[in-house]
């Protein structure tokens, strides 16, 4: 229930963020952070409902990685929602952040709109014996912390890559460059390092080659080849943007592509 009323919130800050491409709102700003709060803290509620009724941590089916994700990216959307005094004077037109929130949104809107749908069973199913592991936990929470910051780093990218203002793409790049840098570590710690462990005591080997296991390491490299590129190289503008936009591309099939085109170790989740 609560997931649902988060998806209508969610709906709202749609409308919100259409409205505002258009024209300037100055109390929608206001409202549009205690709603972007609100649809994280009624999909976390979600999460701590069917922990406390599965008697483990909600993570190990399709429904609940839905719902953790989008609770994940509207939460760093609220904290980033918030306009500088320079935004506030600007002109007619939005801010860089008002495009970046309205792309953010829009792939909170998609994954909750799947939690929603007949395709994801939301039936409470306990986990098997080897998903019963801490390991995973910090494994799934952190993979998604991660992936919350690729979202923010896909929409400033695109961002940059079609905005036609100098200023507002400088602003879209330095948002990816952070945002790739905070998730990254967090992405590698939770997709590949407690990844591996919890592999490793669920079935006996650190790395088994799995399609979802390959994927995440192909979206890991890319995300790798993006800071090479702005620490090593020093480059930056298209090239670095469209990386960004091809990682998250990457997440994006690794977490739905991997499960109902391949079959794998990683096949129940």
């Amino acid at each position: 229930m609560t997931a649902t009323i988060a998806f209508v919130v969610t709906i709202i800050l749609m409308i919100d963020q259409i409205v505002k491409l258009f024209r300037k709102g100055e109390v929608s700003y206001e409202i549009e952070r205690v709603f972007f709060l609100l649809g994280a803290l009624l999909l976390f509620f979600d999460f701590g409902y069917r922990s406390y009724q599965l008697r483990f941590p909600a993570v190990t089916h399709t429904y609940e990685a839905l719902v953790i994700f989008a609770a994940g990216v509207l939460l760093l959307l609220y904290f980033v929602s918030r306009r500088t005094p320079a935004q506030r004077a600007s002109g007619e037109r939005p801010g860089p952040n008002t495009y970046i929130m309205f792309i953010g949104t829009s792939v909170a809107f998609i994954l909750l709109a799947l939690a929603s749908s007949p395709l994801i069973p939301d039936n409470l199913v306990p986990p098997v014996p080897a998903l019963q592991s801490h390991w995973l936990v910090m494994h799934v929470l952190l993979s998604f912390a991660g992936e919350a910051f690729f979202v923010l780093a896909f929409a400033a990218a695109l961002v940059f890559l079609f905005s036609p203002h100098e200023e507002r793409r400088v602003q879209a790049d330095r948002v990816t460059y952070l945002s790739v840098t905070v998730g990254y570590v967090l992405f590698t710690l939770g997709a590949l390092v407690f990844g591996m462990v919890w592999a490793e005591q669920a079935w006996g080997s650190y790395w088994s080659w799995d399609p979802k296991e390959t994927w995440a390491l192909v979206t890991w490299l890319t995300y790798t080849l993006y800071l090479h590129l702005r620490f090593i190289r020093g480059a930056r503008g298209k090239i670095t943007a469209l990386v960004a936009v091809i990682g998250f591309i990457l997440t994006m099939f690794t977490f739905f592509g991997v499960n109902y085109l391949m079959s794998g170790l990683h096949s129940y989740v």
